[in-house]
């Protein structure tokens, strides 16, 4: 974890040898994006590493490039900012994202259209599942982006194992099309559509299956692996055993290979308008990708909690949201409950090596925000920029300015700011109620009546969790297929806790 103050527009003039090479010994040895500026803070080069410093290190160990181009990028190179992802797959989509935006001049590849695999489930009365590399909008499931079709083409070997479904090219909207099946039914790899041998209902509950397993939903998967496993140990079958081994090897890689779901949607022009916007009034060189949110709340003037919401490219990722019990402070005291809350979340961070936001939001004002900067300086954290949001003048304050900032409330910046505010103070409230971590399982969205298994791997489909589906509006649920406009509105009613006004009983369609 980089500690090191996070890189301003005015510190870009500073010595860029010895500036650098500090810049450079402070990254982490974890996944990300790194970000190369110019002069004026232009970004030159935005590009994605397994290692963010033994990448960006590679840059600078040698004394010249074959390549022309890659020295003129060294020479021009003034700053480097970067970003923390969870996985070098998140890495990846945000690298293209930003590369998309701001099309730095030495990004050639996936400027001209470089593409990276996803699965594709096809919109057909009986789907197939593909690799491919080009997202279409046809109708079809989409699951990824992934960083390796290797390991994709051996999660799919070992899907046909699991999941038989078919893989030929025949036009099955009329079934069957054929008197006897192809050799793949008799090995066991197919359920035989094609010669009218299963039911499209029996087939399509395999690709709900195989929708859930690619979401990640695959506990059950592996314990029977497992399971089965030890079974070959134990009998001496040890070719066998190690197919088993390698299998959840995949699964797991797999799993590692998963983006968040704030990613997976498209990043929209008042989105990049308002973190610009932001990124300008903090006089900030990186990007602000990941936002944190803290609030405290209290509940019958007792217990006192801390919550930290996440936003990621400018939209809530619920499944990042954190509770605190507020532990070492005695009665209501706002101001040293921040301090604590800041203390323990980026101190456990730290600690697992986890990414941190570039901004951190604190609710409140002068007070609150000095709380919150003793804890992160005690940490000796000091890349990660933080400021305050009063509630009454919506005025911002900052942490090297006396006097608050009043934005126009119409500045998109400012409404991305009390977006976040609001968020943190709604989660505060809610974490009052023990049922929350139950109503965000995947398990309670397929126990909404009317829902089941098939709707509930639509809707993962469609927007990847259940913490995510909870954030959309009805309007959005119903583009789902099955999933009406009565039926949308008891899902969020469930998910919210709100299931008591109407009886969601009654089938629905």
């Amino acid at each position: 974890m980089g500690k090191y103050k996070m890189p301003r527009k005015k510190e870009v003039e500073q010595s860029v040898p010895t500036y650098l090479s500090e810049k450079v010994r402070n990254l982490p040895n974890r996944p990300g994006v790194y970000i190369f500026h110019g002069e004026e803070d232009k970004i030159l080069y935005v590009g994605k590493a397994k290692s963010l410093k033994k990448r960006v290190s590679s840059y600078f160990r040698h004394n010249g490039f074959a390549s022309p181009r890659l020295r003129k990028l060294v020479e021009l190179i003034r700053d480097i900012s970067f970003i923390r992802t969870e996985t070098e797959a998140e890495a990846l989509v945000v690298e293209a994202r930003l590369i998309k935006h701001y099309q730095p001049f030495f990004n050639i590849e996936l400027k001209m259209g470089e593409r990276y695999p996803y699965i594709k489930i096809t919109r057909d009365p009986y789907p197939k599942v593909e690799i491919t590399r080009h997202k279409a909008d046809d109708g079809s499931t989409y699951i990824g982006p992934y960083t390796r079709v290797k390991e994709l083409r051996q999660v799919l070997r070992l899907m046909e194992r699991y999941f038989p479904l078919r893989n030929c090219s025949l036009n099955l909207k009329e079934a069957p099309v054929q008197s006897r099946p192809c050799l793949r039914y008799n090995m066991g790899k197919c359920l035989g559509p094609c010669a009218g041998l299963c039911t499209q209902r029996e087939y399509q509950e395999l690709v709900d299956d195989v929708i859930l397993f690619l979401r990640g939903q695959t506990s059950a998967l592996v314990e029977s692996l497992r399971k089965k496993m030890n079974e070959a140990v134990e009998s001496l079958a040890f070719e066998k055993a190690a197919f088993y081994r390698d299998a959840i090897r995949a699964i797991w890689r797999l799993s590692r290979q998963q983006i968040s779901f704030a990613l997976r949607d498209p990043l929209d022009k008042e989105i990049w308008k308002a973190l610009e916007r932001l990124q300008e009034v903090l006089d900030i060189a990186s990007p602000l990708w990941r936002i944190e949110g803290c609030d405290i709340s209290h509940l019958s003037g007792r217990e006192t909690y801390g919550v930290f919401v996440v936003f990621e490219q400018g939209m809530p990722n619920p499944s990042l949201y954190r509770r605190y019990v507020i532990k070492t402070v005695e009665g209501i005291d706002d101001f040293r409950s921040v301090e604590e809350i800041v203390r323990r979340r980026y101190s456990s961070l730290v600690e697992k090596n986890m990414p941190l936001p570039q901004l951190l939001l604190v609710d409140g004002g002068a007070l609150q925000l000095s709380f919150a900067l003793k804890a992160l300086n005690e940490l000796g954290i000091e890349n990660i920029y933080a400021v305050a949001l009063a509630k009454e003048e919506e005025e911002l304050y900052l942490p090297d300015s006396r006097r608050p900032l009043k934005l126009p409330l119409d500045d998109p910046g400012l409404n991305l700011l009390r977006r976040i505010r609001d968020e943190a103070h709604r989660f505060a409230l809610s974490s009052h109620n023990n049922k929350f971590n139950k109503r965000y399982s995947r398990s309670a969205l397929e126990d909404i009546p009317g829902v089941g298994k098939r709707r509930a791997a639509a809707l993962l489909a469609a927007f990847g969790s259940v913490s995510h589906i909870a954030s959309k509006t009805p309007e959005e649920l119903e583009k789902v297929d099955n999933i009406g406009p009565r039926l949308a509105r008891h899902i969020l009613m469930y998910l919210k806790g709100d299931n008591d006004n109407e009886s969601i009983g009654k089938k629905t369609t």
